[in-house]
């Protein structure tokens, strides 16, 4: 049979009067105020001129009568997306395709690829009847694509037998069985949350795809293919039908127009975009009431969206729990907990569609429940429409109620569940209606570039952190914050802690200070003694402080201990607070937590529990203790006392505080013993880290004004970020430099790693060449569109000895070594550096000397170049 070749010209005419219509819809899509009940007909207007596009390639291409054209997937919902796949199923009759010995092998390719040639972006699969229902029950993917499967040319007999036959292999059960573990593990994904910074509108919990799951288990059950019907069903109620549809037409808005604006299938509401989209949605930068920080129009936009998703996140799950007890009602027996609840297969039934609106007390009473009763895992459909149809019962008098308070610190304080169950009061908003600060926080955007979740997500997380301290099968995770949890006497008072220390966001000022007025108000009203009211506040007000100074001051000098211990006051207050940070940073980002973060911490925490305990800081004693220790530690290395002693001579005190008794150890045993025609050379050590992931380097050196800015400038090229560096400065005029690095890539292999570091970073060290200039790079997506104002602050320190340079800036690749490349040109020596990064936000400090700081106006300059250098680019 010969194959027909399209004329070009057609192809071309095609085309053309495609991406017109195409371009038609998105203008319309694009115009700014468009409401979202127009959307379903914009996106038919898509997939219809797809399908007459098809039927005229179709034709074209003169395909067999006996054969099949049909659009499955979403375009077999009648929905495209600007940017989405045109996904259509060839099929063909017989028992196999045998596509390599098929006549018509070169006809079916032609007509692909005419599809292309006309701008059509098609996903094509060539199945028998028999193949299709074979791979529907291998794939459940292919199976739901197959549910909405739409003639579009050829023989509607071949179609009408594909229905016919697809209808009997469905089992409904088990295809909701299949689809709700798929949505568990595409939520997985995703954190489990529709919180996030930069959420996919499709995919992300409660996304388009969750409301899919609805109507694909609905049409599989023969319950409906639309809201209406459903409802017409009792599935759904008129009012649930109304918002899942309203809810639908939203995010079906949001993300055409994610196409329209990217021109490509982008389906996340990404930083770049999300400016943009709210703009077509009128949203325009203001002040909002109750605030005085303005609200960007983009943070309209995602608590708009926010509240949405957490509407289809309810209702999604009403309506599968609903569609679950019809199709398996023998699985869902009912057996009292008493007049007002029932155990109803793991989940707690209401016994009246009203008692919430009958009798508020129970609506927190179910929290309880669900703690206390052992079994229950969740709440059932009826509970969870009972508490979505009555929030207006909780309101100002709710809130005030003796009994709901009283209630509200049993959930707190019960002993297990409280997870679980504040994060079950979330997803119901019942916690933002009994904690109206906290409904304020629900789905608030962070903008410090290192909270990866929205403020309430945030909270909970911490919440959950500091949980898992209580809890044994989790003690391997920080052993030490499990240690000092065991011995606490009122986990509920950490938890509460978690639950205020951020609710103050949002608000304009220290969000420390209006937190710890809320928290103070809160446990006024709910009768919390006065001592455990005095330790709330405190650590709401001071939960940031303990990382401030861990992570930016020098914690080997004591007068930065005693001001910490004096400031916490007690070993309670302290073992609080650091209980409450760890989980804090824990909670911003998986990111921004590592080992190195962990043991400055820890450090801190031993340092000042010393002083609170009556020992005073004597740095001479600590010396002698790590010397001690280190000798031990080289008894059996061939290296004499004599050789330590001399080499020990030449450090300062500083060096002993700021190393551990094993660094010393290891220093020594490679250093201690170097050649003196060896001198002159740069020795290099490096090692896998001792406290976590990466590798400790050392240098040893003959010192020079640029040293730090060219071991900097090596970890840049290598694409090493540098955690900590520790500077010090031998008596003889020798650079003594300890660096923890993390690196890109796996960190397995690191012993061959530091065996490289070491020759190749010695010999970078010795050639003669200039700094290279600082090459530019680009910041990510985040730091362009939430830039950090970059700050730039030089005071003497206490001692009026050397200066304090602090820069808080958006971090990049090669930011460490652009402010080191300054300071060289500067001619300024570096004595101590303090390298600090929280998430995309670098907060350093060094301490520098140099002449060029002792003139005002030279000051001015190197402040200016240190700002351009940090500056987002």
């Amino acid at each position: 049979m010969p194959v027909l070749q399209v004329p070009p010209a057609t192809l071309s005419g095609l085309r053309e009067q495609y991406r017109r219509q195409k371009q038609a819809v998105i203008a319309d899509l694009l115009h700014p105020g468009q409401q979202g009940r127009r959307i379903h007909t914009q996106l038919r207007r898509l997939a219809e001129y797809a399908d007459k596009l098809l039927r005229q390639l179709w034709r074209v291409a003169e395909m067999p009568g006996d054969h099949a054209l049909i659009a499955v997937g979403g375009f077999g919902r009648k929905q495209l997306f600007p940017a989405s796949d045109v996904d259509v199923l060839l099929l063909v009759p017989g028992t196999q395709t045998n596509c390599e010995d098929n006549p018509l092998k070169q006809r079916i390719e032609q007509f692909v690829s005419s599809c292309w040639d006309v701008g059509l972006e098609i996903g094509f699969s060539l199945r028998t009847i028999d193949e299709s229902l074979e791979d529907a029950l291998q794939d459940i993917t292919v199976q739901t694509a197959m549910l909405e499967a739409r003639w579009l040319a050829g023989s509607r007999k071949l179609f009408g037998a594909f229905q016919a036959r697809f209808a009997q292999t469905i089992d409904p059960l088990a295809f909701l069985r299949a689809k709700t573990l798929e949505m568990r593990q595409r939520h997985a994904k995703y954190d489990n949350t529709p919180y996030a910074l930069e959420p996919n509108c499709k995919e992300s919990p409660g996304g388009l795809r969750d409301l899919h799951v609805i109507i694909w288990v609905a049409r599989a059950a023969g319950l409906g293919a639309t809201w209406e019907e459903l409802a017409a069903n009792g599935i759904a109620t008129a009012y649930e039908a109304h918002e899942l549809a309203a809810c639908e037409a939203e995010l079906s808005l949001i993300r055409a127009r994610l196409h329209a604006l990217s021109a490509r299938h982008e389906d996340r509401l990404i930083f770049d975009l999300q400016g943009s989209v709210a703009e077509l949605f009128g949203y325009r930068s203001e002040t909002q009431q109750g605030s005085r920080l303005p609200m960007r129009a983009s943070e309209q936009l995602m608590r708009q969206y926010y509240w949405c998703a957490k509407s289809v996140t309810q209702l999604n799950q009403i309506l599968l729990l609903n569609i679950e007890e019809r199709l398996n009602p023998s699985a869902h027996q009912l057996r009292p907990i008493n007049e007002r609840f029932f155990d109803k297969g793991g989940m707690i039934e209401v016994a009246s569609d009203d008692l919430y609106e009958k009798n508020p007390h129970a609506i927190l009473e179910t929290f309880l429940l669900y703690q206390t009763q052992v079994g229950l895992k969740d709440l059932s459909a009826r509970t969870l429409r009972a508490l979505y149809n009555s929030r207006h019962v909780m309101n100002a008098a709710f809130r005030r109620d003796p009994v709901n308070r009283q209630m509200f610190m049993q959930i707190i304080q019960q002993p297990a569940g409280i997870t679980h169950a504040l994060r079950l009061m979330n997803r119901t908003s019942v916690l933002g209606r009994y904690l109206w600060a906290f409904r304020r926080i629900v789905g608030q955007m962070q903008h410090d570039l290192f909270h990866v979740y929205t403020v309430d997500q945030h909270i909970l997380m911490v919440l959950r952190n500091v949980r898992r301290f209580f809890l044994a099968e989790h003690a391997h995770e920080y052993p030490f914050c499990a240690s000092l949890a065991s011995g606490w006497d009122k986990p509920w008072i950490l938890y509460l802690a978690a639950l205020f220390h951020d609710i103050g966001k949002g608000r304009g000022g220290d969000h420390s200070d209006i937190g710890a007025r809320i928290m103070r108000k809160f446990c006024r009203e709910h009768g919390i003694a006065k001592a455990d009211t005095d330790l709330l506040v405190f650590l709401v007000q001071e939960h940031l402080v303990m990382s401030q100074v861990a992570q930016k001051q020098d914690l080997s000098d004591p007068d930065v201990i005693a001001a910490f211990a004096q400031r916490v006051g007690n070993e309670r207050y302290l073992t609080a607070l650091y209980l409450l940070t760890v989980a804090d940073i824990r909670g911003t980002s998986p990111k921004v937590w590592n080992a190195w973060k962990g043991k400055l911490l820890e450090d801190l925490y031993r340092a000042t529990s010393r002083v609170l305990g009556g020992t005073r800081p004597d740095p001479k004693a600590e010396t002698e203790l790590h010397k001690g220790e280190a000798r031990v530690l080289l008894t059996l290395d061939p290296i004499s006392n004599a050789q330590i002693d001399a080499f020990w001579s030449r450090m300062d005190a500083g060096y002993f505080t700021r190393h551990t008794a094993d660094e010393l150890a290891w220093h020594a045993r490679h250093l201690a013993a170097l050649p003196v025609d060896h001198q002159g050379q740069a020795t290099v050590l490096a090692r896998k880290s001792v406290i976590g992931e990466g590798l400790q380097v050392t240098i040893y050196a003959p010192d020079r004004e640029d040293l730090f800015a060219r071991i900097a400038s090596y970890f840049d090229q290598a694409d090493y970020e540098i955690l900590d560096a520790r500077i010090h400065t031998t008596r003889d005029g020798h650079a003594l430099d300890t660096f923890q690095v993390a690196l890109e890539y796996d960190g397995t292999h690191l012993e061959q790693r530091a065996r490289f570091i070491e020759r190749d970073l010695s010999g970078y060290l010795q050639q003669p060449s200039c700094l290279p200039e600082p090459k530019p790079h680009r910041a990510s997506r985040r730091a362009r569109n939430f830039p950090v104002n970059t700050r730039i602050r030089m005071e003497p320190d206490d001692k009026g000895e050397l200066w304090l340079l602090t820069i808080s800036a958006s971090d990049r690749p090669g930011l460490l070594y652009s402010i080191a490349w300054t300071l060289a040109k500067y001619d300024l020596d570096i004595h101590l550096a303090k390298i600090t990064t929280l998430g995309e936000r670098a907060e350093d400090s060094f301490l520098i000397d140099g002449k060029a700081l002792r003139n005002p106006q030279t000051q001015l300059m190197l402040e200016r170049d240190l700002t351009q250098q940090c500056q987002v680019r």
